[in-house]
């Protein structure tokens, strides 16, 4: 039982300190205001907290939920929508339904997965590039603050790995508690507790295509799909339509509150299913019950987190999300050009991604993905025709 308790308890502390930077940042990048993306952050725990729980008591399985990491990276790199964060949360809300309604219609798995993986990972390497130069950038005007991050997560990067990102960003907390014991004073700060705010939703078409179809598939491709092999690969068979109508009913009743996306732990799912849970593979479940329970406390504690992180020096939230999301750029685009077949169409889907382009309301993220599709297509036709022309010249020859 200690060590799944140890486990859990890992597995909640690299899953939140690792990426809530990257949440805030994503969630005020598509207009939520400082304590509209704290609301946002306190629901997705106490959302994915449960889920964890239920899931894992029901079926007796190590299965851990965790919010959309990409798909916060994705927020990030899309910008304010048109009609602002109330279209935002509208878009927050067709994911769930995408999510649920994916869990209950089998081919609508089927259809996601016959996505080619290369393009799916050049869409979220080119979303997460413009997050990532900032930690580069902010070396330049904020030296002093951002350099001790920097450094921090290298040695981290060579020693424990998997700590890397969690301890980078544990890092720019104390600079914020420093900074703000040094300004203002830590009085400023709310009490422990959390205030979430209700939000109406806006219906809006161009945030629905343009924030919740990428928001959904990068979800998907990037989040449940891994998380299910992860799973596999230690001997358990994840409950598919069970999870996923569950986190989806979570995002949909999350959404209103700041909420974008919850799902299958990918990365973290290893930390609760893994020996280091326990030589019984029947009792790991209680591991991922543990980490529900501590993201039930982390939410309840939110509020007071991020009031430090705003409190803290400019650009520091953005550089520490920068920095947690390196690991992520690097597997992206590693995956994303691992094939020869395709990868111009890659390459398109990359570039189109990282420009940040939108047209007709819609971002970079939706129109990527459709260039990708696109030019693989129709370098998929050319090369048959070629190969056919190139047939009848031989059969003509011999004749």
């Amino acid at each position: 039982m200690r060590r799944a308790v140890v486990a859990g308890l890992v597995t909640v502390l690299v899953g939140y300190t690792g990426a809530f930077a990257v949440v805030l940042t994503g969630l005020q990048a598509v207009g939520a205001s400082p304590a509209q993306a704290a609301s946002g952050l306190a629901v997705l725990c106490f959302t994915m907290g449960l889920a964890t729980i239920a899931l894992a008591w029901r079926f007796r399985m190590p299965i851990t939920i965790a919010w959309s990491t990409p798909g916060a990276a994705l927020l990030a790199s899309t910008g304010i929508p048109e009609g602002g964060w109330p279209a935002a949360v509208f878009a927050f809300i067709v994911t769930g339904a995408l999510l649920a309604v994916t869990g209950l219609v089998p081919w609508l798995g089927r259809l996601v997965a016959k996505i080619p993986t290369s393009l799916a990972q050049a869409m979220l390497a080119g979303v997460l590039v413009p997050i990532c130069l900032v930690p580069v950038q902010s070396l330049l005007t904020a030296p002093l603050v951002i350099a001790p991050v920097l450094v921090t997560w290298l040695v981290m990067l060579a020693w424990k790995p998997r700590w890397a990102a969690a301890t980078a960003v544990g890092l720019a907390l104390v600079i914020a508690v420093i900074t703000v014991g040094a300004g203002p004073g830590l009085a400023v700060l709310p009490p422990p507790g959390t205030a979430l705010v209700f939000t109406m939703p806006l219906p809006s078409v161009s945030a629905a295509i343009g924030l919740a179809v990428p928001l959904w598939l990068v979800t998907m491709a990037s989040q449940n799909i891994p998380g299910v092999a992860v799973l596999s690969s230690f001997g358990y068979q994840a409950p598919w339509r069970s999870a996923l109508t569950l986190t989806g009913l979570g995002t949909i009743v999350g959404a209103p509150f700041g909420g974008h996306a919850i799902n299958y732990a990918a990365i973290s799912a290893a930390l609760a299913a893994s020996p280091d849970a326990g030589e019984d593979p029947a009792t790991r479940w209680r591991a991922a019950v543990v980490a529900g329970s501590g993201y039930l406390v982390f939410g309840g504690i939110t509020a007071t987190i991020t009031a430090l992180v705003f409190a803290g020096p400019p650009g520091l939230l953005q550089a520490a999300a920068g920095v947690a999301l390196l690991g992520t750029l690097g597997a992206s685009l590693a995956g994303s050009m691992a094939e020869t077949e395709g990868r111009e169409a890659a390459v398109v889907t990359f570039l189109v991604a990282a420009s940040g382009i939108s047209v007709a309301g819609i971002g970079a993220a939706f129109w990527a993905l459709a260039a990708g599709l696109l030019v693989r297509a129709v370098s998929v036709q050319l090369h048959r025709r070629g190969q056919s022309i190139q047939a009848a010249g031989r059969s003509g020859g011999r004749g």
